[in-house]
């Protein structure tokens, strides 16, 4: 898989736990919107866009079958949040 761009949006809401808004562009050919950088007990964390549901979970819309593209999601999206916050 070939991450061809992403787009950090940082959220600056005072003490919240959501960091930035990404868009990924996969090979030049599929984007995915609002994945969420979140700031957890255990670090900063990716969370794919999702629904509600109408018995109040949340479901996935889009998410990596394989943990291995989980990882490099993270990595690239991570990297590119701290380059955000180094430009700001």
């Amino acid at each position: 898989m070939k991450i061809s761009d992403i787009r950090i949006r940082l959220v600056n809401k005072g003490d919240t736990k959501l960091k930035a808004v990404a868009s990924l562009t996969v090979e030049d050919s599929i984007v995915i919107h609002d994945i969420k950088v979140i700031d957890g007990k255990d670090g900063l964390f990716i969370s794919m866009p999702s629904r509600k549901t109408p018995d109040g979970e949340y479901k996935d819309i889009v998410h990596p079958i394989k943990n291995e593209v989980r990882d490099e999601l993270l990595k690239a999206i991570l990297s590119a949040y701290e380059e955000a916050l180094k430009a700001e």
